[in-house]
């Protein structure tokens, strides 16, 4: 799938959030990236490179504090790895559908969700 159309899907994905979620999301920057880096995966203790989709990098909402905001902060991220979704799905169909579960799932972490939360979610 090129590119222009794997990131439209990840828009796709990102409108399709249930409004009583989406409208709480503030400075989030979603991108698109071939593979995670080192540090990307240094942060997640992983070493293999392609086992991982999906990536939020911030402060939760439940972490923050009072003084959060008060000084300019860098927008949270959330990245999206084009690369090991395609390596997993056999169909754009099936991309669609993971790119939207990757999405959901780093999203709950940007509420403050853990992975065992998530997952005993539903997702």
């Amino acid at each position: 799938m090129d590119r222009n159309t794997f990131e439209l899907l990840v828009d796709k994905a990102f409108e399709e959030l249930p409004p009583e979620f989406k409208s709480r999301i503030e400075n989030v920057h979603v991108v698109v990236q071939d593979l995670p880096d080192e540090m990307q995966l240094g942060s997640v203790k992983l070493k293999n490179q392609f086992s991982l989709l999906g990536l939020y990098s911030g402060i939760p909402l439940n972490k923050r504090g009072p003084n959060y905001g008060m000084y300019p902060v860098l927008p949270d991220r959330i990245a999206i790895f084009k690369d090991n979704i395609e390596r997993i799905c056999r169909s754009d169909a099936e991309i669609e559908a993971r790119i939207r579960e990757v999405l959901i799932h780093e999203v709950a972490h940007y509420f403050g969700m853990t992975d065992a939360e998530i997952r005993e979610a539903g997702y």
